[in-house]
C-alpha cells in the first residue's frame, strides 16, 4: 500500500508549523458521524452504553442506516441532529490546542484516497493544524459513528476494518524532532506503532501524553496498557472516572483517588477526570480537586475529556500550576459538551476565555 505525506497541504500559516510543539499520533484519521438518537437504537446495537468498540463496515452502515428513524430533534436552534466532522479523540485534542489555544500543533497519521480524507484535511488544516505527517494512502479513511442520547451521554462505534493507518515502521526520528510533547490514545490495534512513537520520541527529548481510550479497552486489554504506564515512558496519563475504575479493577480500593494515585506512580502528571464532579489530579505529592465549570445540561458528552486535554496541556505548557491546568481543562471540557460533536464551536470558545478570565488564567495569544 503505497504511501506520501499530503505535501499540498501543509500550507498552514506559515514555516513554524513544520515544527509543531505539540504532535499527536493518531494512526487512523477518522471521520465521525455524530447524532442524537433515542434509546432504542442504542438497544439494537452490540456493547455497553457509553462505551467505545470497534464494528465492522456492514455493521456501521446498518447503524447509520437506522439513524435516520431514530434521531432526537437539536436542542440547538437551526442546528441539524447530525454532523459528519473530523473526529478521534487525538485529532479532537489536537484541533483544540491549535485553533483555541494557539499552540502550535500537529498530527502523525495516514487516510485513504477517498471523501473522508479530504473532509478530514479540510477540518484540520483549517483549524491551523500541521498536516505535514499525515500520509495518504489507497484504500479508505476510517470512520465512527457518535449516538448521544437525550441526557448527552455518547456511545462510539468506531469502523476500523479496511481503515488505512500510518504503521510502526513508517515512523522516523525526522517526524518528532524539535517537538515537545507527543499525545496519544492507548488502543491495542495500535500497540506497535504506539510503542514506536514513544522510543522515537523520547530520542527526540519529547513528553508522553497517553489517554486510557475506554472502560472497554482497559478491562480487555489491561496488561499491555498496565506494561506501557509502568515502563516510566509516560509523562502525563489521563483517565476518566470509568477507566480509572477498571484499571484497579480486584483491588482493596478502586476508587479515582487510588487510581491517581496509582498512575502517579509512574507519571509525572495524573488526572482522573469526573465528569461532573470535576476532576482530581497529581504531580509529585500534590493532589487537587477541581469542580466542573459551567451548569448548562450536557448536550453531547462527546469529546469532553479530549478537550479537557487539550486545556490541562495548555496549562502545562504554559507553566501553570497543577490546580490551573485542571481549572483551564475544566473551561475547555465543560465548553465542547455545550454543542454536538468534539469540536468546539466558537461561541463556545468565547465562553471559555470568559471562564478563564473570571478565574485569573492567562488567555491564549491567539493572533499569530
Amino acid at each position: 500500500m503505497g504511501a506520501e505525506p499530503l505535501s499540498n497541504h501543509t500550507t498552514i500559516h506559515d514555516q513554524q508549523h513544520s515544527r509543531p510543539l505539540v504532535l499527536g499520533l493518531q494512526p487512523f484519521a477518522l471521520v465521525d458521524h455524530v447524532a442524537r438518537v433515542d434509546w432504542s437504537l442504542l438497544d439494537q446495537i452490540p456493547g455497553e452504553r457509553g462505551g467505545s468498540i470497534p464494528v465492522g463496515i456492514e455493521e456501521l452502515d446498518f447503524i447509520l442506516k437506522e439513524v435516520k428513524s431514530h434521531v432526537l430533534s437539536s436542542p440547538d436552534d437551526g442546528s441539524s441532529p447530525v454532523k459528519t466532522m473530523a473526529g478521534g479523540s487525538v485529532a479532537n485534542t489536537i484541533r483544540g490546542l491549535s485553533s483555541g489555544f494557539g499552540i502550535s500543533s500537529g498530527i502523525i497519521g495516514a487516510c485513504g484516497d477517498d471523501e473522508q480524507c479530504k473532509l478530514f484535511v479540510d477540518n484540520m488544516k483549517s483549524n491551523g493544524v500541521d498536516l505535514s505527517r499525515l500520509r495518504k494512502k489507497k484504500g479508505h479513511t476510517a470512520q465512527c459513528v457518535c449516538l448521544v442520547d437525550a441526557l448527552g451521554n455518547r456511545t462510539m462505534r468506531p469502523c476500523l476494518s479496511n481503515a488505512v493507518k500510518v504503521q510502526a515502521e513508517e515512523l522516523t526520528n525526522e517526524d518528532f524532532k524539535c517537538s515537545k510533547w507527543l499525545v496519544m490514545r492507548y488502543a491495542i490495534l495500535n500497540l506497535e506503532v504506539i510503542k514506536a512513537a514513544i522510543l522515537l520520541a523520547k530520542q527526540e527529548g519529547l513528553l508522553v501524553s497517553l489517554d486510557l481510550a475506554s472502560f472497554e479497552m482497559v478491562r480487555n486489554f489491561k496488561q499491555p496498557l498496565l506494561e506501557l504506564i509502568e515502563s516510566g515512558n509516560i509523562d502525563l496519563c489521563f483517565a476518566n472516572e470509568d477507566e480509572a475504575m477498571e484499571l484497579l479493577r480486584g483491588e482493596e480500593n478502586a476508587d479515582p483517588v487510588a487510581a491517581v494515585e496509582f498512575l502517579a506512580e509512574y507519571c509525572k502528571w495524573a488526572v482522573v477526570t469526573l465528569g461532573a464532579n470535576g476532576c482530581i489530579a497529581k504531580q509529585g505529592k500534590e493532589i487537587v480537586r477541581v469542580p466542573a465549570i459551567g451548569e448548562a445540561k450536557a448536550v453531547d458528552a462527546t469529546g469532553a475529556g479530549d478537550l479537557f486535554a487539550s486545556g490541562f496541556l495548555y496549562g502545562v505548557i504554559k507553566g501553570f500550576s497543577l490546580e490551573d491546568c485542571c481549572k483551564v481543562g475544566a473551561c475547555s471540557g465543560g465548553a465542547v459538551i455545550r454543542s454536538l460533536g468534539g469540536e468546539v464551536t466558537l461561541d463556545n470558545w468565547q465562553w471559555i476565555f470568559k471562564q478563564m478570565q473570571l478565574k485569573d488564567l492567562l488567555l491564549p495569544d491567539t493572533s499569530k
